[in-house]
C-alpha cells in the first residue's frame, strides 16, 4: 500500500514537472527517513548513458565559455526566481526525503536562492590582475578562463544546496555541469533539475548538455571521477571517499574540490555568556540530527564554568522534542537510516567503555521499526580518547575540561579533521589568541556561536582530513576556472627577462 509521504511526493515531483515513470519504474529504491517507508523507485543511468552525457556536456562547455558571463549570470538569476517561486514545494521534499525539520528544509532552499544572488553578481566580477613588467614596453597581466566541465558529487544531509553552491558559481564562470545525487536523496535532485530546466527554457539559447543528472551507485561517480573531459570534480561526502576521488583526479592532473568530514569543537572560556552558549550549543549539537559537517561534537569547557553549564545542558537534552518532522513541531528529526542508528550505537559504547558518562542517546519510537529516531547524547569524557577522535554522524557531543587556553586549543585542533571551530568567550585576548595563526587550526573559526550555520558569503571548507577545498562565497570561483598569464610586448625590441642576453645578429 502506497503510504501517504510516498502519494504526497508523488504529487510534489509531478507538479514540478518530473515524469513519474522517473521515479516509480526503477530499481533505485528511496525510503523516508520519516517513517522507513518506500517512497519511490528511481530510474538510475546506465554506464553507456553517463558516457554519453558527459561528452554532450563538454560540447555544451565548448558553446557557454563564449556566452559573455553576465549573460551566463542571467541564466542563474532565472534559476534563482523559480527557486523563489518553488520554494515550500522543495523544501518540502528535502523534509519528507531525508528527514529535516520544516525550517531546515525551507532554509536549505533559500540558501540555494542566496547564492544565485551572489553568482548572479559575480558574474559582472571574474576580475584578474596588471601586473607591473621589468620589461620595457611590456604589459603583463592575469586573466580567469572557464575550466571546462564540473563534476558535482553530493550528500545526502544538504541533498540541494551543495549542488547549489557549485552549480551557481560554475555556470557563470562558463562550466558546464554533471550532478551525481546522493542515493539516499535523488527525488530533491529530480525536482532541483526540472527547477533549472524551468530556468532553461526562459533562458532561451542555451547549449543543450549544459546540466545533466547522473543517477546511481558508486560505479556512476567512478565513471565521472575517471573522464579527463570532466576537469574539475567538487566531492561532497566523508573522508573516506574524498581520499578515493582526491587520488583518482589527481592521477590524471584534474582539480578536485573536497568538502569531508568535521570533528568540530567548541571552547567555552570563563568570560563566556552561558545563556548564549547554552543556545547555540544547542544548535550546533543537535540541529540536523547532528547530521551536518559542521555539526558541534567536541565542547570544551574551562574548569570553573563545567559543574554550572554542563547540568544545564543535560536539561536541554532531556527534554528537547524529538519526533516526526511532518507530524509535530520537533527540533530533532530523524537519523537517516538503520545504519546511521547503529554507528550512533557503537561509538556510546566505546565511549562508555573508555570511562565516559553517556546522557541519552537511546532510540525513540516515533513511528515504528522502520524509521530511527534518538535522543541526542550528552557525553561527559575523562579526556579526548577513543571515540571522540572520530566522526559519528550523530547527535553526540562529548563534553571535557581544561584549565588552560592553550591546552583547550592543542586539544581541539588534536584530531584529523579541520572544518569548523568556536569559541565562547568576552576576554579580546583569548578571542584573538583562538583567531591566531597559533589557534584554530579549521577552516572555520567563530566567535560567540556554534561551528555549524555558515553563510554563502564566505568561502565554505576546511583543512586536513576535510580536504582542503573551498565552496559557495568570497573567491571560491576560482576554483572553476583556470588562470592565464598574458605578456604583451608592445615595443621593438625583445628585452628578455632576468636580463638575460640572447642576440641573433
Amino acid at each position: 500500500m502506497t503510504s501517504r509521504i510516498a502519494t504526497e511526493v508523488r504529487d510534489l515531483l509531478t507538479g514540478l514537472g518530473v515524469s513519474e515513470t522517473v521515479f516509480t519504474s526503477g530499481d533505485l529504491v528511496v525510503s523516508s527517513p520519516i517513517d522507513g517507508t518506500e517512497i519511490a523507485r528511481v530510474v538510475q543511468t546506465a554506464p553507456d548513458a553517463a558516457r554519453t552525457t558527459i561528452g554532450a556536456a563538454a560540447e555544451a562547455f565548448a558553446a557557454w565559455r563564449r556566452v559573455p558571463a553576465p549573460r551566463r549570470g542571467e541564466l542563474v538569476r532565472l534559476l534563482g526566481e523559480e527557486l523563489r517561486a518553488n520554494k515550500d514545494v522543495l523544501g518540502r521534499l528535502v523534509t519528507l526525503e531525508v528527514g529535516k525539520v520544516p525550517s531546515e528544509g525551507l532554509g536549505e532552499v533559500q540558501e540555494m536562492i542566496d547564492i544565485c544572488d551572489f553568482a548572479v553578481g559575480l558574474s559582472r566580477q571574474l576580475y584578474g590582475l596588471t601586473i607591473q613588467s621589468e620589461r620595457p614596453d611590456h604589459r603583463l597581466t592575469e586573466q580567469w578562463h572557464p575550466a571546462g566541465v564540473v563534476g558535482i558529487i553530493s550528500a545526502f544531509n544538504f541533498p540541494v544546496a551543495v549542488w547549489s553552491w557549485n552549480a551557481a558559481l560554475a555556470l557563470v564562470c562558463g562550466d558546464a555541469i554533471l550532478w551525481k545525487p546522493s542515493e539516499k536523496a535523488p527525488l530533491t535532485a529530480l525536482a532541483t533539475h526540472a527547477l533549472f530546466e524551468r530556468a532553461l527554457a526562459r533562458f532561451g539559447d542555451a547549449p543543450a548538455g549544459l546540466s545533466a543528472l547522473l543517477i546511481g551507485g558508486r560505479d556512476i561517480g567512478e565513471l565521472m571521477v575517471e573522464d579527463a573531459r570532466v576537469p574539475v570534480v567538487s566531492a561532497t561526502g566523508s573522508t573516506r571517499m574524498g581520499r578515493d576521488v582526491g587520488e583518482r583526479v589527481a592521477r590524471r592532473f584534474g582539480k578536485a574540490i573536497l568538502e569531508l568530514g568535521g570533528n568540530n569543537a567548541s571552547i567555552v572560556t570563563p568570560s563566556a555568556d552561558l545563556d548564549l552558549t547554552l543556545r547555540a550549543v544547542a544548535f550546533g549539537a543537535m540541529g540536523t540530527a547532528g547530521q551536518r559537517c559542521t555539526t558541534l561534537r567536541r565542547l570544551i569547557v574551562h574548569e570553573d564554568l563545567y559543574d554550572v553549564l554542563v547540568p544545564r545542558l543535560a536539561r536541554v537534552y532531556e527534554t528537547i522534542a524529538v519526533g516526526s518532522p511532518v507530524d509535530s513541531e520537533a527540533l530533532v528529526g530523524p537519523l537517516i537510516d538503520a545504519p546511521a542508528f547503529a554507528a550512533m550505537q557503537a561509538s556510546l559504547d566505546a565511549a562508555r567503555a573508555q570511562g565516559g558518562i553517556v546522557h541519552g542517546g537511546g532510540r525513540v519510537d516515533v513511528n515504528g521499526e522502520g524509521s530511527f529516531y534518538a535522543r541526542p547524547a550528552l557525553v561527559e569524557m575523562p579526556g579526548q580518547v577513543g571515540p571522540v577522535k572520530e566522526e559519528t554522524f550523530a547527535p553526540i557531543l562529548y563534553v571535557m575540561k581544561y584549565r588552560d587556553l592553550s591546552d583547550a586549543i592543542a586539544m581541539q585542533n588534536d584530531v584529523p579533521q579541520g572544518l569548523s571551530s568556536s569559541i565562547f568567550g568576552t576576554d579580546i585576548r583569548e578571542v584573538e589568541q583562538f583567531l591566531s595563526a597559533a589557534g584554530s587550526d579549521c577552516g572555520i573559526a567563530n566567535v560567540n556561536m556554534g561551528p555549524s550555520g555558515a553563510e554563502i558569503g564566505g568561502a565554505f571548507g576546511g583543512e586536513k582530513e576535510t580536504g582542503g577545498g573551498r565552496e559557495s562565497g568570497s573567491d571560491a570561483w576560482r576554483a572553476y576556472m583556470r588562470r592565464q598569464t598574458n605578456a604583451v610586448n608592445y615595443g621593438r625590441t625583445v628585452p628578455l627577462a632576468q636580463g638575460v642576453k640572447f642576440d641573433v645578429g
